[in-house]
Formats: structure tokens, C-alpha cells, sequence
């Protein structure tokens, strides 16, 4: 099937966005599944927990360093090819972690998948774009992001419990079997997909004295190593610091999960008619939602999962907001700049996941959500001077969709 003789109405119409959607629901997962798992692996490894949270940051740290390059690498290649490629090497990464008995091992399997994660995510927002039946750009978009909150709200919850139950080992192997089953769902569905306007090394200077670009990258890196000084330790924190059980951490992630729907519908509808509020009102909301997760769980279980509902959802439209800012910033280098942006983010992943293992070695997992909410709250006074000085939130050069 062509770009031109796809159907752009019915559901026919929306089959290869679910596609990617799927698609984006394994990698998802598997990025965020040690999340959850954390106290598992490192009680198998024998490390401790503080060390173990380094594979996150060691996974983070590839995708920051490769994707630019893999994304300028591969600008050439046909998309769907290119996806398929992906998923194939992604799930044999997975299936190697049975055989993973050591940190090193394990390291080894993380930085594979990481390699494909480098490339996946530089094309997926400009694929979801194009693919999207015409004039509902902001809906693919959306499906796509949908993706990631259910891999989120059930990926890795039930990953969790998988690991849980059958072992952590298994339970990535098991994301391995679903990257497989997206491999024939991709290779039904997806229509080959030329690349165009996937700008090159040249695009760089261009789109590097863009404000909103270099505005938005900044605020990634930031908020992200926020986001994730807390995130990656959150089951350690949840039972350590809280007292929580297994089941509870698992409601929890849940719960977290769940808010994104919450997130992106409010920003699905609010972001094109208020981008500033779009971008400063999520980040105080984070901020303030890490500060209070102690004081909430010593509250009472309720109130914990009021501040991770608002904490999750905040969370979805912010990165909702990133990603609109980035195609509307570079709608002629959007590969290269969604491979930056995945770079960056990344970056604050493995930063944050870095000083999280630091901070919690030295004082202990009760401080990581009042230092994640200390850098958030940067992020969202720089927003708020921005907005207060120009009239907007989001710096010039992002064009109308």
C-alpha cells in the first residue's frame, strides 16, 4: 500500500497508527519494566539496590550518546523496513536476558535494546504524524502517546507482577514474545513510509538557534533528571520509606499509570488553545506532587494515591506538550530533532537515575522525591518568568500545526 492510495477515513484509516502504538507500548515498557523490578534484580544479582538502579542510567545514557547519530545514520532509510529492523533486534535483546546472570550480563541486554530505542523514538512522533489520517495530526499523535500511558498504566504494573511471580527474568523475556507479536502486527498493517523531512547533520545549526528548541531541550534535561531521581527508585522508596507491600507498589505504579489517561485527554484539549498553560501549569503540579508523596503516604493511602493521580497526569501532558513543541519548532528536521529531544530526555533519565543511586547511598531513599521536586521546580519558574516577561510560556520559533 502507498502513502497515496491509504484509506484517510473509517477505521482502515486509523489501523497503522494503532500499529505504532502498539509499538510504542513494548518499548515503553521495557524501558521503564526495572523500574518495578529493581529489588528483584538486585537481590538475584547480589548488588544493592542503589547499584543495580545504574542499568537504568546505563540504558538511558546509550540512547542519549546514540541517538543523534543512529538517527542521522538511518535518516535514508525507508521507515517501515527500518521499524521492522527495530522490533526484530529488540526482541532477541529480551529473550537474552534468561541468560543474564550478572550485572555485566544484564547490562550488555539493556544496552541492545537501548541501541533500538536510540532510532525508535527519533522516528516514531514524525511517523505517527504522517501515518495519521489527514487533518488529525494531533489525534495520531495522542494515539500514539496512548501507547506509552497504557504500557504505563498496565505494561508495567503487570510487568511488575510478572516478575513478581515468575521471576524478573521472565518477565522481560515476556516482553520479548509481545515485541514479536507487534513485528507481524507492524508488517500487516504499516505502509512503506519514505523518509522525508528527516533533516540531516546539516539541519543541526539550523535548528539549534531556534529559542523554542533550545528552550525545550533545557527544560528536558532538567525535568526529566527530576522526574527520575524519584521515578526510578519509586518501589524501594514505596517500601522502604513508606512501608508498603509488593501489592501496594504495584497499585501505585497502577495508579500513576492510570493519571496519563487523565493527562492526555486534558491536554489533547487544552494544548493548542493554551500552549503556555500547557507547559508552566504540569510542572508546578509535578513539583509540588513530589514534595508531598511522603507527607501523603504518611497521611493515609488515599491521599498517596490523590497526589501520584495528579503527579501521573501532570506528567503525560507535560511530555505531550514537549513533543508538539518539537514538530511545530522543526517541521523541516523532524527526525533530528526528535532524535535531540530523545537524546536529552535520556540524558535526565540516566542523570536522574545516576543521582537517585547517589543520594539514596548516602542519605537514604527519603530524600529523592524532595531533591526531584527541587529541579522540577526550576524548570517550572524558568516557564513562569518566560511567560511573565514575553506573553508566552514557550519561547519564539514554534510555527502553528
Amino acid at each position: 500500500m502507498t502513502e497515496r492510495a491509504r484509506p484517510q477515513t473509517g477505521f482502515r484509516a486509523w489501523v497503522p497508527v494503532i500499529a505504532l502504538a502498539f509499538a510504542a507500548f513494548v518499548f515503553n515498557t521495557s524501558e521503564f519494566l526495572p523500574v518495578g523490578l529493581l529489588p528483584d534484580m538486585a537481590q538475584d544479582l547480589r548488588e544493592t539496590v542503589s547499584f543495580t538502579g545504574l542499568v537504568i542510567t546505563g540504558y538511558a545514557w546509550v540512547v542519549a550518546l546514540m541517538s543523534l547519530p543512529l538517527a542521522i545514520a538511518t535518516a535514508k532509510f525507508e521507515r517501515r523496513r527500518l521499524l521492522l529492523f527495530l522490533l526484530a533486534a529488540f526482541a532477541l535483546c529480551h529473550f537474552a536476558v534468561l541468560a543474564a546472570h550478572s550485572f555485566g550480563m544484564l547490562l550488555i541486554c539493556r544496552i541492545g535494546v537501548a541501541l533500538t530505542h536510540s532510532v525508535f523514538w527519533s522516528i516514531m512522533t514524525p511517523l505517527a504524524a504522517r501515518t495519521a489520517p489527514r487533518g488529525k495530526r494531533a489525534l495520531g499523535l495522542a494515539a500514539v502517546m496512548g501507547g506509552t500511558i497504557v504500557a504505563t498504566v498496565l505494561g508495567v504494573p503487570i510487568g511488575t507482577k510478572l516478575g513478581h511471580y515468575f521471576g524478573w527474568q521472565e518477565a522481560f523475556a515476556i516482553v520479548g514474545l509481545a515485541a514479536a507479536a507487534v513485528f507481524l502486527i507492524i508488517w500487516k498493517t504499516l505502509p512503506e513510509s519514505p523518509s522525508t523531512k528527516a533533516g540531516s547533520l546539516k539541519s543541526l545549526p539550523v535548528i539549534l538557534k531556534r529559542p523554542a528548541l533550545l528552550q525545550l531541550y533545557a527544560l528536558t534535561m532538567v525535568t526529566v533528571l527530576g522526574q527520575f531521581t524519584a521515578y526510578s527508585y519509586i518501589s524501594p522508596f514505596l517500601q522502604r520509606v513508606c512501608g508498603m507491600s509488593d501489592s501496594d507498589v504495584v497499585n501505585i505504579l497502577l495508579v500513576f499509570g492510570l493519571a496519563g489517561i487523565v493527562g492526555t485527554i486534558v491536554s489533547s484539549r487544552t494544548l493548542e488553545r493554551h500552549p503556555s498553560a500547557s507547559l508552566a501549569v504540569p510542572l508546578f503540579l509535578i513539583a509540588a506532587s513530589l514534595a508531598l508523596i511522603e507527607p501523603a503516604a504518611n497521611a493515609s493511602y488515599g491521599v498517596l494515591c490523590a497526589v501520584t493521580l495528579v503527579w501521573g497526569a501532570a506528567m503525560t501532558a507535560l511530555c505531550m506538550a514537549f513533543q508538539t513543541i518539537v514538530l511545530k519548532a522543526a517541521p523541516d528536521a523532524a527526525d533530528v530533532a526528535a532524535s535531540l529531544y530523545s537524546g536529552i530526555f535520556n540524558i535526565g533519565i540516566g542523570g536522574g537515575a545516576f543521582t537517585g543511586s547517589l543520594l539514596s547511598g548516602w542519605a537514604g531513599f527519603g530524600v529523592l522525591p524532595y531533591a526531584a521536586s527541587g529541579f522540577v521546580l526550576l524548570s517550572a519558574l524558568s516557564v513562569a518568568l518566560a511567560w511573565a516577561k514575553t506573553g508566552s510560556a514557550v519561547l519564539p520559533g514554534a510555527s502553528e500545526a
